[in-house]
């Protein structure tokens, strides 16, 4: 992975997206449904695009607005619909398009009240809230946000009446319907004005600010934080949350700083991420430089995404805490000091997470349930009780309520966050000093990630790649233990690969959104060992693929 030059630096002028022309393509840029990659497509997170390459347009938003109302029809989900927005420049235009849609469908839409920006947990809250104890007229949600990714992007993803991201039943089902729709001309797709759509009978208003922030006791001890007087320093970097930090400081009588209250579509107060563009994403060292530059004036400072559904840990100790080792301090936390949890709750990890996870769970006796990635795994376990923590290396978690019932299904960037204080207050050690810790107890492991450019038909083979097409039997001078395709927690394919041997191992996996594919790797064995996993690994997965392609060699064109 080749770092730009310009990563951890301020962005220049040069690098700020033309919000005017930006919106203007929203508006005036049709797609074009016989390119793919024009096409509606869910990724684990929803549709995401731009649109300056026509991926993320007004067409897309109606048109998966309407496919959202037809599953809903054909679900009887007939609740009303919590719909929230992040601060990305074409969120606010995606939710006008998609409230012309959905009030035209007669759905009952929940706006913020005040137009206030709404974090991806509080939609999630909200719907479990309303859903809590019915046995019809369920409720679901729409976040309009493309999570960490640029200035330029758009994003758009459905949160069924489980609360969580949807899974790829319903993310299929939409997606499908959604291109027949851009296909047609948007025939069928129904639609009335702006203004007319909020003076609707169906449009309403909702106060997901104070009904989340109201409840942030039920989760984390407040008290202890307060009564040892932590200084808190939060950047919610421009994004959906921007307005709950000070709120949330007030209500519990917090030592609480906000670095900045800044909004700007731009992003122009950002560092550039590794590959010089402009991301928010908190568990980017590039990216965090402002708040990593002032972590010793507080006793713990965080940062969150633009939607908030991921954390940044800061620490006096380490810095900016990498996202896998609060991860495991979490978990380790977590089941020590929440009584009132299940003693059968496990912990949810996806496979491209420490092992450090493994060996704390295996300590504390708790059960794992490894899965591939994407949250939506993890929601009916959350639902239920039957996983206390799920976490993902990058820096998405939830976790149960104090009394042991459910928070949020979708992660929660500010749950996290706010633990990562108490843990200070309560322990008197900040998390990264507790990390060397178990470190030190359980063995220290090294990782690393690098993506490597790939075709779409290489993509698609290495999704579909089987443990038989992996010949070689060591990997790093020790011995492969497994070679998995499926994920050992759910039997669910990972869509893609996970060697494992003894002291180490990797994973590859295709991107959903870009033309590369993504190796993660991780040694208990130091640096060289980790080296060595890596280049072993890029050799595997070119091996893989030879192979594959070789395999279809007789294939017609179309198919290869």
């Amino acid at each position: 992975m080749k770092i730009s030059p310009l990563a951890g630096k301020p962005a220049s002028p040069a690098m700020l997206v033309n919000v005017p022309r930006l919106i203007t393509a929203y508006y005036t840029d049709v797609p074009d449904p016989s390119v793919s990659e024009q096409r509606v497509a869910f990724g684990t997170s929803g549709h995401r695009g731009s649109s300056f390459g026509r991926s993320f347009n007004e067409w897309h938003v109606l048109a998966i607005s309407q496919a959202i109302c037809d599953y809903r029809a054909k679900q009887g989900i007939n609740g009303p619909l919590f719909l929230g927005i992040d601060t990305h420049a074409l969120s606010i235009p995606a939710c006008a398009s998609a409230l012309e849609v959905l009030a035209a469908n007669g759905v009952d839409v929940m706006l913020a009240e005040n137009d206030e920006y709404t974090p991806t947990p509080a939609i999630s809250l909200a719907i479990l809230t309303y859903n809590r104890g019915r046995t019809a007229g369920f409720a679901d949600g729409i976040v309009v946000t493309p999570s960490h990714n640029p200035p330029d992007s758009g994003g758009f993803k459905y949160n069924p009446p489980n609360g969580g991201p949807a899974d790829t039943g319903v993310t299929g089902w939409i997606e499908a319907k959604a291109n027949e729709f851009l296909k047609s001309g948007l025939k069928g797709v129904k639609r009335m004005p702006f203004e007319k759509a909020l003076r609707a009978a169906t449009t309403h208003r909702y106060d997901y600010l104070n009904a989340y922030v109201s409840e942030l006791d039920q989760m984390i001890d407040m008290a202890a934080i307060r009564g040892e007087d932590i200084h808190i320093g939060v950047d919610p970097l421009g994004g959906a949350g921007v307005h709950y930090w000070g709120l949330i400081g007030e209500r519990y009588h917090l030592n609480l700083t906000v670095v900045s209250d800044e909004v700007d579509p731009t992003f122009r107060f950002m560092t550039v991420d590794w590959d010089g563009r402009i991301r928010m994403d908190p568990s980017s060292s590039y990216a965090m430089q402002r708040l990593i530059g002032l972590k010793n004036r507080y006793d713990i400072a965080f940062a969150c995404d633009t939607d908030h559904d991921r954390h940044g840990i800061v620490t006096h100790s380490e810095g900016l805490l990498p996202s896998n080792h609060y991860l495991a301090v979490a978990i380790d936390y977590l089941f020590q000091h929440r009584s009132k949890w299940s003693k059968d709750a496990g912990v949810g990890k996806t496979v491209v997470s420490s092992q450090m996870i493994d060996r704390v769970c295996a300590r504390l006796g708790r059960t794992l349930f490894e899965v591939p990635v994407g949250f939506k795994w993890f929601a009916d376990g959350l639902c239920n009780g039957s996983l206390g923590f799920c976490g993902e290396e990058s820096a998405g978690a939830s976790f149960l309520r104090l009394d042991g019932s459910v928070w949020t299904t979708d992660k929660d960037g500010l749950v996290p966050a706010l633990l990562a204080a108490e843990i200070t207050a309560r322990i008197g050690r900040d998390p990264g000093e507790i990390y060397r810790r178990l470190a030190r107890e359980l063995g220290d492991p090294v990782a690393d990630r690098v993506e490597a450019p790939a075709t779409p038909a290489q993509k698609k083979m290495l999704s579909e790649l089987s443990p038989q097409q992996v010949q070689c039997t060591d990997l790093a001078g020790e011995k492969i233990q497994s070679v998995l395709t499926k994920a050992p927690g759910n039997n669910a394919p990972i869509g893609g690969l996970k060697v494992i041997a003894d002291g180490g191992w990797f994973a590859a996996r295709p991107s959903g959104t870009e033309d590369i594919y993504k190796i993660y790797a991780e040694s208990f064995q130091g640096e060289d060992h980790l080296r060595r996993i890596v280049k072993e690994a890029q050799a595997i997965v070119d091996a893989a693929l030879a192979a594959g392609k070789n395999g279809q060699q007789s294939q017609p064109e179309e198919n290869a």
